[in-house]
C-alpha cells in the first residue's frame, strides 16, 4: 500500500481509486499485452485521459519521485505513458519545480530525423519511466534500454497500478527503483 505525502494529496489518491473501481476495472478473459491470461483488466486510458483524474496522477507521481534527486524528465513507452508524462509536466509546472516529458517510440522512425525518443533531450539526463499499469515490466523495461542507449540515466519506474505480479522484480533486477501509486490489493483485485 503507498499513502501520499500529505493528507490533501491521499485524500484525491483514495478518489482516484473510487475512479479506477467505478470506471476502469473490468472483469472478463482477457489477454495481456505481455500475453498472460486475466480474469480483470484495467483500462487506466479511461483515467490519464479524463480531466478529473490526469491532475491526480500528476501529483501523485510528483510526490512519488520527490525525493529522487536531479530528475530532468519523466516518459515512457508510447501510448501507455504519454497522457502520465503530460500531467507530470503540467503538475511540476504548477508546482515550481518543472520537469519535461518524453515519448519512447516502439521501433525509430523511418522518416524524419529517425528518432525513437521524441519531447525532452535525455541524453546524460537523469530520468523517470511512467506507466499506466503494470504486470510483467516489460513495457517500461523496454522504455528503459532504449533511453540507456540513447545516454540517459533512468533512475526509476512508476506505475499508476501495480498489479502485483512479476513487474516489480523486473524492474528492480534491472536496477531501477519501483514505486507503485495504487495496487490492486486496493483496488479490490489483488495480485492475479
Amino acid at each position: 500500500m503507498t499513502v501520499a505525502s500529505t493528507p490533501e494529496l491521499e485524500a484525491d489518491r483514495q478518489t482516484l481509486i473510487g475512479l479506477i473501481k467505478d470506471e476502469a476495472v473490468f472483469h472478463g478473459d482477457f489477454t495481456l499485452v505481455s500475453g498472460d491470461k486475466a480474469s480483470y483488466y484495467v483500462d487506466m486510458r479511461t483515467l490519464t485521459l479524463d480531466h478529473r483524474a490526469a491532475p491526480t496522477i500528476g501529483r501523485l507521481v510528483l510526490d512519488l519521485i520527490r525525493d529522487l534527486d536531479g530528475i530532468a524528465a519523466v516518459g515512457g513507452l508510447t501510448l501507455g505513458a504519454d497522457p502520465i508524462a503530460n500531467a507530470v509536466m503540467h503538475e511540476s509546472v504548477r508546482a515550481g519545480a518543472p520537469l519535461d516529458a518524453f515519448v519512447v517510440r516502439k521501433e525509430p522512425k523511418d522518416h524524419g530525423r529517425g528518432r525513437q525518443i521524441e519531447g525532452a533531450d535525455v541524453v546524460g539526463k537523469r530520468v523517470v519511466v511512467v506507466e499506466d499499469t503494470s504486470t510483467t515490466g516489460g513495457s517500461p523495461l523496454k522504455a528503459v534500454e532504449v533511453l540507456r542507449a540513447a545516454g540517459a540515466e533512468p533512475v526509476a519506474v512508476v506505475t499508476i497500478v501495480d498489479r502485483q505480479t512479476a513487474a516489480q522484480a523486473a524492474v528492480e533486477a534491472a536496477g531501477l527503483i519501483w514505486m507503485a501509486a495504487i495496487t490492486g490489493d486496493e483496488l479490490g483485485l489483488g495480485p492475479q
